[in-house]
């Protein structure tokens, strides 16, 4: 396990209960460098959407928390975000809550799928997510429904339809 990742875990662990007293939820937390600095992210979200002032709020008491328990070597910034709306789909939660959405999707690899009477190979698409099982997703693309591995995906998160 990366250092990255035992900073995300425990992270995870600490915001919890800051979130849990507000009623959010936790969609997902990284650490990255970005533009040389190191960027603890961490993203939250509720019915109806988050408010500038409830990413105050998190930020400031989440703070409060990692300055307790000091556990980054490194210098970092804080940042507390909605997801927004194209967001990427990463843990069990993310898959079952939005079945039946248009999702875009970024493979590894090619696949080869049908649309209009034509076949198509494409490992960029949109289509509509039907399923999950934990390792594979179900997509209706044009004519087709096809299973594709996780481990294929290079990328997945809901469409933004303009």
């Amino acid at each position: 396990m990366s250092r990255a990742e035992e900073y995300e875990i425990r992270a995870e662990e600490l915001v919890m209960p800051v979130l849990s007293e507000k009623g959010f939820e936790l969609v997902d937390v990284e650490y990255v460098k970005e533009s040389g600095n190191q960027v603890l992210r961490v993203y939250i979200d509720k019915p109806g959407g988050i408010t500038i002032d409830d990413c105050e709020f998190v930020n400031r008491a989440f703070g409060e928390v990692m300055d307790e328990y000091d556990f980054i070597e490194d210098a970092y910034i804080l940042e507390i975000s909605s997801p927004g709306l194209g967001r990427k789909l990463k843990k069990p939660r993310d898959f079952e809550r939005s079945i039946g959405q248009d999702v875009d999707i970024k493979l590894f690899a090619n696949i080869t799928f049908t649309e209009k009477g034509k076949r198509y190979e494409a490992k960029e698409f949109t289509g509509r997510l039907d399923g999950y099982d934990g390792d594979n997703v179900k997509v209706f693309l044009g004519e087709d429904t096809v299973e594709i591995s996780l481990k294929d995906i290079a990328m997945i998160r809901l469409s933004i339809d303009f």
